[in-house]
């Protein structure tokens, strides 16, 4: 998620300015609007949103319930015109009918794992520091990188550090996974760390950050089902758009990314025939991009905020019923 910290510990959300700025159009044309944060976190884009138009109303959803809580004490001034709700994202449609509606104004995806969540030790996420090998997004949930590290068959595990991680040495690291936790339980993301260090050659690791990034990366999307919930939850969001309502998604990561872009690439393509000489109003596509490719964070931004740099903005319209 693109709620940040900087090193002076001050709250900011990347590229906060771009996102008001996407969604302003349907907002100001709507008589009561509606956003959907989908990724609500510390609540910065949201803070902007409800500063920024007096008569907006946001929902707010996350899977984490500490995030849910910074936020609304955060944004109390706002609580008459914020609703907030404590799941996944993949189930907006649910949220937003259990609050009364049937059709939104936007919507915000806001990707990953948020920076709450990796500065705090103790939650696992970050291969830099010792902690139990957590990383729940929603610490209700049961399963555990822990668990998977520790009882998933050897297949398995290097199906989802080669596809949730595009690790090359998958094979080599699950190897070294397996003999190790044939002894004793691999518990620590220290631990684990130095493990997969151990397991990549030294040439390699020479290069490319920390070794361990990626086997993080993957353990942690298995853990949370976050392409899963990705793909489930964009579609869900799109249906609920009213006619000149956007959504708008940042990615973290390019796996994020590729669902994004597919998507909306197919949620945008005339289902006429290539040989029709005009268009068939029925085959006509529902929705426009509203931004060309992927945007990335400007200069500014970067130099504020180094964890933006690998974000990916992209944003469509609702233009047909």
């Amino acid at each position: 998620m693109g709620e940040k910290m900087t090193s002076s510990t001050a709250h900011y959300s990347v590229m906060r300015d771009r996102c008001i700025e996407l969604l302003a159009p349907a907002i100001l044309t709507s008589s009561n609007p509606l956003i959907v944060d989908a990724t609500l976190g510390l609540g910065g884009h949201t803070e902007a949103l409800l500063k920024a138009f007096p008569n907006l109303t946001v929902i707010g959803i996350d899977r984490d319930q500490s995030a849910i809580d910074s936020a609304t004490s955060r944004l109390s001034i706002y609580k008459d015109r914020l609703k907030t709700a404590h799941t996944t994202f993949d189930r907006i449609g649910e949220v937003v009918q259990s609050f009364g509606y049937t059709e939104i104004t936007g919507a915000l995806f806001d990707l990953g794992v948020s920076s709450m969540q990796l500065d705090e030790a103790n939650r696992g996420f970050s291969y830099s520091h010792e902690a139990p090998l957590d990383m729940r997004m929603d610490v209700t949930q049961s399963l555990t990188a822990q668990e998977i590290v520790n009882t998933y068959e050897p297949g398995q595990l290097v199906r989802i550090l080669r596809s949730y991680g595009e690790e090359k040495f998958a094979t080599r690291i699950v190897e070294s996974i397996v003999k190790a936790r044939a002894k004793n339980p691999l518990n620590s993301t220290t631990e684990l760390a130095a493990l997969v260090k151990e397991s990549i050659p030294a040439a390699t690791r020479r290069t490319g950050g920390n070794p361990a990034k990626r086997t993080f990366q993957a353990l942690r999307i298995e853990t949370n089902d976050e392409l899963g919930t990705i793909t489930r939850a964009l579609p869900i969001a799109l249906n609920l758009l009213s006619v000149g309502a956007r959504l708008v998604v940042m990615s973290f990561q390019s796996l994020e990314d590729r669902i994004v872009k597919e998507l909306f690439v197919a949620s945008t393509t005339s289902g006429t025939p290539r040989n029709f000489p005009f268009e068939l109003p029925e085959f006509a596509a529902k929705f426009a991009l509203v931004t060309r490719g992927g945007e990335t964070p400007s200069q500014s931004e970067l130099d504020e905020n180094s964890r933006s740099a690998s974000v990916r903005l992209r944003a469509i319209e609702k233009v047909a019923a």
